[in-house]
């Protein structure tokens, strides 16, 4: 018969095995980790059935290990059972597993699947699964009890208690993972956003958060070291009508007091000094499931490159209808008389008319190939085909397609006799010339003449375009060769598309052009 001693030690050993377990099982909830979970779960394991080692493995849809712990090996041991070539097969048949596994016999388990033994040698083993809402999670193994003593079916009971436990920890630690990756993907989508975001606080009404190219719109209007909150606080808002407000009267604040959403409304930010930002701003509220508003997503577009891509594109097609109209009128003016005079005009004189329609257009057709090769230089597909030329024929080929096309400037060469040839593709190059030339013309009297000259470095070959117009503000400079710039002052009052052209091929040289091709 057993002593009152015995009997309170029989007694108080169910009480610290729960106690220990309730113990383990608070560990593995402290932290939404997931890798602190699983490490915690396996030191939890081994702790309460006194193993020398253990491991968990999570097992993702495509027959993938997701997460592998083990504790009370070595880092070389960890890594042999990784690089195990039937480590991943015994993985998938313990998850495929009904219920929990204990063997007294480990390795002749391992023979009876096919498996030599593995990397860890164990007598002993118990593996249990973990199941959250009836769905796999992982599982986790143990080996080795102390003593060489076999694994119990209370320490199956117990298992089969914290692997529960132990999924639902997962499973929570895999959730908080996943919103922390949204999460941290929607703050990387807002912050890198071209579009200002400001999100407002309904209690307060007040900024708590910027987006930086909100930081960027705030902060071109203050100081350098000024807070942008506290900046946007002291602005004054105007709508396109002139009407100003505070932030308290804006209609976002208004939309921040009654939950009502903003779309579109176009406000100019100013401080007092008179700098200020065009934007538009749209205004979204945000709601608590019951209800209530919580805080206000607000968007602002610096509306400045629209308005700068609008002017572009009004002078860039200016630019062409004005291009296009010159020899437009000159072919419609030709073949109305020769078609309408009476009595019909000599031969003679509808020769005339002819060559004039068919010079205007080849220079129509010269205007759309600068088109296209705007086009082309932009998008870095222009085509050119390098070979070792004359710089002279090249000039000279310029000059004559110059004059045909209908030049009325002399146009004097000056070239050193020792030039070297230079590879250049042939038909761009003259092109480049034939616009430098055509500039110069329309911006110099026609009395006066236009001047080719070239040098040479050794290395590269420069050829220069002037005229003797009444030239271009030193401001100006810099702009010349853009698409879109009117050079004022010239007479005429545009550079056309010539120049961007030669600044285009320029920019080409390493495909086979000159470099230091220049006009003035």
């Amino acid at each position: 018969m057993k002593n009152r001693d015995e009997l309170r030690q029989e007694n108080e050993r169910p009480r610290d095995r729960i106690s220990r377990l309730t113990a383990a099982i608070l560990r593995i909830s402290e932290s939404l980790d997931l890798g602190t979970v699983l490490r915690e779960v396996v030191d939890g394991a081994r702790a309460l059935t006194g193993a020398r080692f253990g491991g968990a493995v999570t097992l993702g849809e495509s027959e993938q290990v997701l997460e592998f712990v083990t504790s009370g090996i070595t880092a070389a041991e960890h890594q042999q059972v990784v690089e195990w070539p039937a480590g991943l097969r015994l993985f998938e048949h313990f998850r495929d597993l009904p219920g929990p596994l204990r063997l007294r016999d480990f390795p002749g388990y391992l023979r009876s699947l096919g498996h030599s033994p593995g990397p860890i040698q164990s007598q002993t083993f118990q593996c249990t699964p973990m199941r959250h809402r009836g769905v796999h999670v992982g599982h986790f193994f143990l080996g080795e009890k102390e003593g060489g003593r076999e694994f119990t079916s209370e320490d199956e009971k117990i298992m089969a208690t914290f692997g529960a436990q132990a999924a639902t920890a997962i499973a929570n630690a895999r959730i908080h993972r996943d919103e922390q990756r949204a999460r941290g993907h929607l703050e990387a989508l807002v912050d890198t956003s071209p579009v200002g975001i400001i999100i407002f606080a309904a209690r307060t009404g007040k900024p708590v958060s910027l987006n930086r190219e909100a930081k960027r719109i705030v902060r071109s209007l203050g100081q350098p070291a000024q807070d942008p909150e506290q900046l946007l606080e002291s602005l004054t808002f105007r709508r396109a009508d002139g009407r100003e407000f505070s932030l308290e009267e804006l209609p976002l604040a208004q939309a921040l007091s009654s939950g009502e959403t903003v779309r579109a409304e176009e406000i100019v930010l100013e401080v007092p000094d008179g700098r200020s930002i065009t934007t538009l701003i749209n205004a979204t509220p945000i709601h608590s499931t019951d209800g209530a508003l919580e805080s206000m997503v607000v968007t602002l577009q610096d509306l400045a490159p629209l308005e700068e891509l609008e002017r572009m594109r009004a002078e860039f097609l200016g630019l062409v209808s004005h291009e296009l109209r010159v020899p437009l009128t000159s072919i419609k003016g030709s073949a109305t008389t020769a078609l309408g005079t009476s009595p019909a005009p000599d031969p003679v004189a509808i020769r005339q008319f002819l060559r004039i329609i068919d010079e205007q257009a080849d220079h129509m057709q010269g205007l759309i190939n600068d088109l296209l090769d705007a086009g082309s230089i932009e998008t870095g597909k222009l085509s050119v085909a390098p070979e070792a030329v004359e710089v002279a024929s090249l000039v000279d080929q310029a000059r004559k397609t110059f004059l045909s096309g209908g030049g009325r400037h002399t146009v004097c060469i000056d070239l050193p006799p020792d030039l070297p040839r230079v590879e250049a593709d042939r038909q761009r190059i003259v092109q480049v010339l034939n616009n430098l030339l055509s500039n110069a013309a329309r911006n110099a009297p026609q009395s006066t003449p236009i001047e080719v000259a070239a040098v040479s470095d050794g290395v590269y070959v420069s050829v220069s375009v002037a005229d003797e117009g009444r030239g271009v503000a030193p401001e100006l400079l810099p702009h010349l060769f853009r698409k879109h710039t009117r050079a004022a002052g010239r007479g005429i009052g545009g550079s056309g598309l010539g120049l961007a052209i030669c600044k285009g091929h320029d920019r080409c040289r390493h495909h086979g052009y000159w470099r230091g091709l220049s006009g003035r």
